[in-house]
């Protein structure tokens, strides 16, 4: 208990694992604690002040399963081990906390998420200043070997950042005055605001990487990414408690070099996950047909940062139609079928965690090598020829593990019978020894009945004495003279030899040896792929980016999708555009539709289009899947359309539904406009935006007045490339001569009882909503249907006696505002409430006459 107490003192925050034999064992609230998120035995062992100790314990060969929930519920356990022989050691066995499992730190395969990347992010902040305040921030994504950083210029910026990035871990400098997306994130830690300190977090960064200074990073002109960064890498090596080989270097990821994106946008455009979190009706889950882990989360990584670099861009889309054209991409896609995680085995490798079975997966895939460079050697890509020599050669390490390891090793390396035969002599020798021994022993116990003519002599062991010669107590005396006598028992005598002796020393060492020499010839294995693990790291790369186009080229041949071309000259044309994810889970075929923004001969000079249209009817369908079209394009794929030529593209910005954000004390209409002004502030001329319903959560003058206000400071000032849904026709007078603005719509028709939806984009607005028969299809009681048409006919005949003034000239609380629930006249009330469908002659007779009374 002494050392539990002195671990638990140096980690207090954290569960300790601490080892006690075969178990991991918890004391005290960690047990408590444990007991209660694993759901295992709390019991009690000895007592402390007077009272049992809880105690709670895992066994050690089953912690794994443990510690992935713990790391999932956002827990972190300190790993206290016996770092002693307990067969050697005098006394207690000693014990250290020899690392930390946190959830952004996690590299043991089975902790981590296959296809997502578990990265761990740190937050620095800069003083005050006229433009706010700017945030330094970096992220490391340990079990991949990769180390970014970026500086940010505000909370807008930042949360954009973290939206993006999603770590599963965050530190930032223990003070007040955090925004509350970054104070209220899961797996926040706070630290020491020292540790945010730029001047020694840059003496830090050069003594790690071995450095004069940080220029060939680019970093000494970033004080805030520098001081992120220390503190990343400082809590990283507290945790890991070893050196980090694999982090050889850090990148700048500049928010300049990608099409910005803020939380709201990425959560409206389902990129990889929904409400619902149904991740296969996202465009992650219609896109993702990649075959390896690694070559899905570039995928998701290119997803979340779509490029503005059209040269990069152009060279995929140029990789991605030579893979289809050529067919390669499928017989790519075969081979890596066979392929491993090569990325995060890497990683292991140089953290010295690699398991036998890791080496046998590198084996395998390094011996795929030749076929794949075989297969891109021919096509016409200079993207393919540059991935094709970023693979290298490996044939010496190949060679190296193809010979060391057997085809089929154990899971752990402590076992034993890793290594094949062959590969080392001197380990052969060790188990020819332990497994020939029981002929060694047959063939001794005939030498020796003959030579000392004792026929019942015969040849055992036990565990106290070890090997001896057994003899009755009658042949005893015939026992030869270089035999000593090692037990005495009531009928007989034991005896050793000294060949027996000799025999007895290496046998019963043989295996220890045996096992002593795999831990040592492991070592010198993981010692040479470490002496190449940067060529390895980029053969890895080149592998999953192989792996992406490969599976942008079978996209585009089963889902008819078709190159885009990204144009120099500024706006955007799609031609039979579909959205790929509402045509993906569709059983009926999907209606493409047209976009033109920007100027066109066919079309004039459009930069908003004000689409109108029944609820239903497909505006906001129409609008995401021209979003989704441009990102598409701008990581590389092919596009759901027959045609796309777009210009250049800097942001991609959506206001699309909304509710109620309790956790900040918005209510509906709060969000809606907090989105649309960050809108507003941030669109620019090159900036695609998506506005769906503005204005409908307060009332009908403020509504319609904040529309057009919006439409108008986006046509206008912003310029931006606008898709404006709304169901305010009045917002149809907008499309003047000259304005840049233009109606379109969806239409519907009725087939007798049936509402009939086109999904088919037209010109012009919409010449009526269809709420009625929405709420019909939607299940509302025919008598609220019937109640909701009278009341729709008087209000619709008061808009005809009384013309609403224009509404630019009415107040916000002008008088003239129509309430919704105006009181009506008692016969306009009785009128209302009968169903002539359900009347009886004589009850409709009735009915009449009250009518007739009430008037």
């Amino acid at each position: 208990m002494k050392q539990f107490f002195a671990a638990k003192a140096e980690h207090p925050d954290v569960l300790l694992f601490f080892r006690m034999g075969d178990f991991y064992e918890l004391f005290f609230d960690d047990a408590r604690k444990a007991a209660r998120l694993l759901d295992i035995t709390l019991t009690q062992r000895g007592n402390s002040a007077g009272q049992p100790i809880p105690m709670a314990g895992v066994p050690h060969h089953a912690a794994e399963g443990y510690l992935a929930r713990l790391v999932a519920l956002g827990e972190s356990v300190a790993i206290c081990e016996q770092i002693g022989d307990p067969a050697l050691a005098k006394g207690l066995v000693e014990r250290k906390v020899v690392r930390i499992v946190t959830p952004g730190t996690v590299t043991d395969e089975a902790l981590l998420s296959e296809r997502r990347d578990t990265l761990l992010l740190a937050v620095s902040r800069g003083g005050m200043s006229g433009k706010g305040r700017g945030y330094g921030i970096a992220w490391a994504d340990l079990a991949g070997g990769r180390f970014l950083v970026n500086e940010v210029a505000s909370d807008d910026a930042l949360e954009a950042e973290l939206a993006r990035l999603e770590p599963a871990e965050t530190l930032c400098a223990d003070e007040d005055g955090w925004p509350a997306f970054v104070s209220a994130r899961r797996g926040m830690r706070r630290r020491a605001p020292w540790l945010f300190d730029a001047d020694s977090g840059r003496r830090q960064l050069l003594r790690f990487f071995g450095l004069h200074d940080l220029s060939g990073f680019g970093l000494e002109d970033k004080p805030l990414a520098i001081a992120a960064a220390a503190a990343l890498l400082g809590y990283v090596e507290e945790t890991q408690k070893q050196r980090l080989p694999h982090l050889t270097s850090i990148a700048i990821e500049s928010g300049d070099g990608a099409i910005a994106m803020n939380a709201a946008t990425r959560r409206h455009l389902e990129l990889d996950s929904r409400v619902d979190g149904d991740s296969k009706t996202t465009l992650l889950g219609v896109l993702d047909s990649t075959i390896t882990p690694m070559g899905g989360r570039l995928l998701r990584r290119w997803l979340h940062r779509p490029l503005r670099d059209r040269v990069t861009l152009r060279l995929r889309h140029q990789a991605v139609a030579t893979l289809l054209e050529s067919r390669s991409g499928d017989d790519v896609r075969e081979r890596f079928r066979a392929l491993g995680d090569l990325e995060r085995i890497l990683s292991r490798i140089a953290l010295r965690s690699a398991r036998p079975r890791d080496l046998s997966t590198l084996r395998d895939g390094l011996g795929l090598l030749p076929d794949v460079r075989a297969l891109l050697a021919p096509l016409d890509s200079p993207r393919l020829a540059e991935l094709a020599n970023e693979l290298g050669e490996h044939d010496a390490h190949a060679h190296l593990l193809a010979a060391a390891i057997v085809p089929q090793p154990p899971v752990l390396a402590r076992d034993g019978g890793v290594f094949a035969g062959g590969y080392d002599a001197e380990l052969d020798e060790l188990r020819t020894l332990s497994t020939h021994a029981d002929q060694f022993l047959i063939d001794l116990e005939i030498r020796e009945r003959a030579a000392s003519g004792i026929p019942t002599l015969k040849v055992g062991y036990n565990r106290v004495h070890g090997y001896y010669l057994e003899v009755s107590k009658g042949q005893a005396g015939k026992a030869p003279t270089h035999y000593t006598r090692r037990q005495t028992l009531s009928n007989a005598e034991r005896y050793i030899t000294e060949e027996l002796k000799q025999f007895e020393d290496k046998v019963l060492s043989a295996r220890e040896r045996s096992l002593s020499r795999e831990r040592l010839l492991y070592e010198q294995l993981l010692d040479a792929l470490n002496e190449r693990l940067e060529p390895l790291k980029r053969c890895a790369t080149a592998m999953a980016e192989l792996d992406v186009l490969a599976g942008f080229a079978e996209r585009a041949q089963a889902l008819d999708w078709s190159a885009p071309e990204l144009r120099d000259e500024p706006g955007l044309a799609i031609e039979r555009g579909r959205h790929p994810v509402v045509e993906a889970v569709r059983s009926e075929p999907f209606e493409p539709n047209d976009l033109v923004l920007g100027d066109d001969p066919a079309h004039g000079h459009r930069r908003m289009l004000v689409i109108t249209g029944p609820n239903m009817g497909g505006k906001s369908t129409y609008m995401r899947q021209n979003a989704l079209i441009v990102l598409l394009a701008h990581i590389g794929s092919f596009v759901p359309a027959a045609r796309a030529a777009i210009g250049p593209i800097d942001r991609i910005l959506t206001r699309i539904g909304a509710g109620d954000d309790l956790a900040r004390g918005q209510s509906t209409f709060m969000v809606e406009m907090s989105e649309t002004s960050y809108i507003l502030h941030h669109a620019t001329a090159q900036s695609l935006v998506l506005m769906d319903e503005i204005g409908r959560g307060t009332s009908t003058y403020d509504g319609l007045a904040l529309a057009e206000a919006c439409a108008r400071h986006l046509a206008h000032h912003n310029r931006a490339y606008t898709l404006f849904a709304t169901h305010y026709f009045e917002l149809t007078t907008l499309a003047e001569p000259g304005s840049g603005i233009a109606n379109v719509h969806l239409d519907a028709v009725e087939h007798g009882d049936q509402l009939v939806f086109m999904h088919a984009v037209k010109d012009g607005p919409a010449d009526r909503s269809f709420g009625l028969q929405v709420a019909a299809l939607a299940g509302l009681p025919k008598s609220v249907i019937k109640q909701a048409r009278g009341r729709l006919a008087e209000l619709e005949q008061h808009s005809r006696d009384a013309p609403t003034p224009s509404f630019a000239t009415v107040a916000l609380d002008a008088p003239q505002q129509i309430g919704l629930f105006a009181p009506t006249s008692a016969a306009l009330d009785a009128l209302a409430s009968i169903d002539p469908d359900e009347l009886t002659p004589k009850q409709a007779l009735e009915a009449l006459y009250r009518l007739k009374s009430l008037g």
